[in-house]
């Protein structure tokens, strides 16, 4: 029987302390310990570029990972000291969704959409479109005609929308249609021969909803905003395979990795043991 765990986890307000609940002290050191046991597979899904993604494991201690999905699911690195290389065959697998075109020139389908501001070029790249929006402006009609647009050029995208709660700034984010993190979770699941049965996803954020939704085992950590909540639990094709982290476990709050570290006790039993240095 295969007892290997795959945790996908997003990064900020996931794994990283970086919202407005307080941290667990207790729980990145026990998902270090976690993270070292040899029969687990990490990989990091977020919506940061390769620089960013290393300074957070840099800064946050966290345990380096084996593979990471970067970018909001456009690129993915297999992960070594000091050498992260990219998996070429993930370009090769979305870039025929934008028809060879670059994110400078999908921006030129949108340039008069005056809610729409351009993140800052760092946030670009070849397959990645990202715009910050006010959140209370609206988002949906812009949505509406961005689709449309891409639509009449033929071209298959993803648009992603989620909002920064420490600074209430909406994040929009275009993407090739097959570049989403749930597909890029499915495409390493798929190459590293991981069931679903033992597979986990961990997030926070409404970028993290295809994923949570999707029918893949998932844990929502209890900082996530109460919206995102509601929204996971309605769209859910099966309530058992997605867990809300309320702090019921080893003693730690909910927050953060305390809460993926609830849902991996959650759906995996043994991991209890692994935690408290039983196994």
């Amino acid at each position: 029987m295969d007892q290997r765990i795959l945790l996908c986890s997003d990064l900020d307000r996931t794994l990283l302390p970086n919202g407005l609940q307080p941290e667990s002290p207790a729980a990145r050191p026990l998902l270090r310990r976690f993270a070292a046991h040899s029969d687990v597979t990490l990989a990091y899904v977020s919506g940061r570029h390769l620089a960013l993604l290393r300074d957070a494991i840099r800064e946050y201690d966290l345990p380096v990972p084996d593979y990471a999905i970067g970018d909001v699911g456009t690129t993915i690195y297999e992960a070594h000291v000091g050498d992260w290389r990219p998996w070429r065959e993930w370009d090769e697998e979305i870039a025929p969704d934008w028809r060879g075109r670059r994110h400078d020139e999908l921006a030129r389908l949108f340039q008069d959409l005056r809610p729409l501001v351009m993140q800052e070029g760092a946030k670009q790249n070849t397959y990645k479109l990202s715009y910050y929006v006010a959140p209370d402006s609206d988002y949906r009609a812009v949505l509406t005609e961005m689709e449309r647009r891409l639509s009449e050029e033929g071209i298959r995208a993803s648009l992603i929308w989620s909002v920064d709660e420490t600074v209430r700034q909406g994040l929009l984010d275009v993407l090739p249609a097959r570049a989403t993190k749930l597909h890029a979770v499915r495409f390493l699941m798929g190459r590293l021969g991981f069931a679903e049965a033992r597979t986990l996803y961990a997030g926070d954020s409404g970028n993290d909803l295809p994923v949570l939704t999707s029918g893949l085992q998932a844990v929502l950590v209890r900082n996530a905003l109460p919206e995102v909540q509601a929204e996971a639990r309605r769209e859910s094709p099966d309530p058992d395979k997605l867990y809300i982290a309320s702090g019921a476990d080893l003693g730690l709050n909910g927050y953060y990795s305390a809460g993926v570290l609830e849902g991996l006790i959650h759906f995996f039993p043994e991991v209890r043991a692994w935690l408290e240095g039983q196994a």
